[in-house]
């Protein structure tokens, strides 16, 4: 299941959101918080203002040391200079103590602001929060001008002033920085598609074109737009097929002369080695009358002029299958009589153990020559590398797996040698492949069992390679699929009949 989050395109629009809302709210909350400082402090510093001017109006008026009714006077008359703002006012001297309004207790008042307000000649403010209103506190000491070493009156006037404006302020602040941030967060979005777009168009056609080019397509070239680094990166691409394309294409060559060379040499081999052959075939016949050592070399040239025949003639086969010159030749065919005749022509009648169908049990169509050629090539395999007793075996099969509903002969070929080890088993099949280290009595050339695979590839049909599960040995499966031809032949007859 494909992971969220894992694509370039959400990994692209959840970085552009990221960074917007970050960016955004930084922005806000510093925005907010220089606004608010800016009006906290404007309204702070008017409100000393006038506090100051008040008291310095109010200050010669008052007695020394003061009663309660000019403490009394004093707030008094400094609430009711400001009566829009909704002042509260406290004077003290020592232990007497007069507010503006009657009884009240003046709780925003801490002690270590009235502290503050008597070790100090100049105005103390503070911000208190009580029922979740906001409110500013501010302590003003009453001094003498003269005499300058008797400075402080031991009078002190505080203020309170609630801030509901300046907290409507604040609010409404608060309230445009959200509002601001949602369609900034919209825009990123917007602004991330358009970019993962663009990101991603140059991405998708170098990745259809990775696909193309694995798919064998080789002049599957890129539109090159812009000079950006993506623009860089398909002409790379380019330049990469049209390289890899080249060298494909020298290799092909150099494959077809290969190709070439061999059926030649085999083929201007062929007529030679027929003389050879003669000459030898007659040398054979005389050898008997000739003296033991003439007779031993003899019979040495013999063999050897039959096996460079032999595969001379597996060269020139193998020539016809790379060009595609080899076709099938059907027959309609009992199986089980072909095989007993492949054994007979070369004398394995009594060599190899038969488990075949009885006379017309087991039919197909299927070519002659091609099939004795691959079932010779696995029974002398067998016979050459594998141990006694070997047995082929013919059966016939359903695939339940396959895509039609055809019967499959099954041809098994089974010795009792050492096996093949694992790790030859993938290679087998392959052309001049010897598995010295398993076979070391190996003498053929290493192109039979090739042969039989692409014999048996012609009909449609499979070959594989496996050890015996029980016991020693080694198995060739083959399986070729029966009644193509007739299947063929049946749906032209209906195309006909449609015409």
């Amino acid at each position: 299941m494909k992971r969220p989050l894992r694509g370039l395109r959400s990994r692209l629009l959840v970085a552009f959101v990221l960074v917007t809302a970050v960016a955004t709210l930084t922005t806000g909350a510093l925005t907010f918080r220089e606004a608010r400082i800016a009006v906290l402090q404007q309204s702070q510093d008017t409100i000393i203002k006038r506090l100051r001017a008040h008291v310095d109006g109010l200050a010669p008026g008052i007695s020394y040391p003061p009663t309660q009714s000019d403490l009394e006077s004093v707030a008094q008359e400094v609430a009711a200079a400001e009566p829009a703002q909704n002042w509260r006012v406290l004077a003290t001297y020592r232990d007497l103590r007069a507010t503006s309004r009657p009884q009240d207790t003046f709780t925003e008042l801490t002690a270590g602001m009235r502290s503050a307000v008597g070790s100090r000649r100049a105005a103390v403010f503070q911000r208190v929060t009580t029922d979740g209103r906001s409110s500013l506190v501010v302590g003003l000491p009453v001094t003498f001008s003269e005499p300058a070493e008797r400075p402080a009156s031991g009078v002190s006037v505080f203020l309170t002033v609630p801030q509901t404006g300046e907290q409507g302020y604040v609010d409404a602040l608060v309230t445009a920085i959200g509002r601001a941030v949602v369609p900034a967060l919209g825009l990123a979005v917007l602004l991330a598609l358009l970019a993962a777009r663009g990101v991603l168009r140059p991405v998708r056609e170098l990745r259809r074109g990775t696909r193309s080019i694995a798919e064998g397509r080789l002049d599957t070239r890129l539109a090159v737009n812009g000079s950006d680094e993506l623009a860089d990166l398909s002409h790379t691409f380019n330049e990469t097929a049209a390289a890899l394309e080249e060298s494909v294409a020298e290799l092909r060559r150099m494959e077809a002369r290969a190709r070439r060379f061999v059926a030649d040499v085999s083929h201007e081999l062929r007529t030679p080695l027929a003389a050879m052959s003669a000459v030898t075939d007659l040398l054979d016949e005389d050898a008997a009358r000739l003296d033991p050592d003439t007779a031993t070399a003899v019979r040495l040239i013999s063999g050897e002029t039959v096996k460079l025949a032999r595969l001379v003639n597996d060269l020139m086969e193998i020539s016809r299958f790379d060009a595609g010159a080899a076709g099938l030749q059907l027959d309609d065919l009992d199986l089980a009589e072909s095989l007993r005749r492949t054994l007979a022509a070369r004398g394995w009648q009594d060599t190899v153990d038969t488990r075949l169908p009885g006379p017309g049990e087991l039919r197909g169509r299927v070519d002659p020559r091609r099939l004795d050629v691959a079932v010779a090539n696995l029974v002398g395999n067998a016979l050459r590398h594998g141990a006694r007793p070997v047995q082929l075996r013919l059966y016939a099969r359903e695939m339940p797996d396959a895509a039609d509903e055809r019967v499959w002969a099954v041809i098994e070929v089974t010795d009792s040698g050492p096996g093949i080890p694992a790790d030859v088993l993938p290679q087998v099949f392959d052309r001049f492949y010897k598995s010295d280290t398993a076979r070391t009595r190996s003498e053929g050339s290493g192109l039979g069992l090739s042969i039989a695979a692409e014999n048996v590839r012609l009909h449609g049909g499979t070959v594989r390679a496996a050890n015996r599960a029980e016991g020693e040995g080694a198995v060739f499966t083959v399986e070729i699929p029966l009644g193509q031809e007739e299947k063929e032949e049946g749906e032209k007859e209906e195309e006909v009949r449609e015409t």
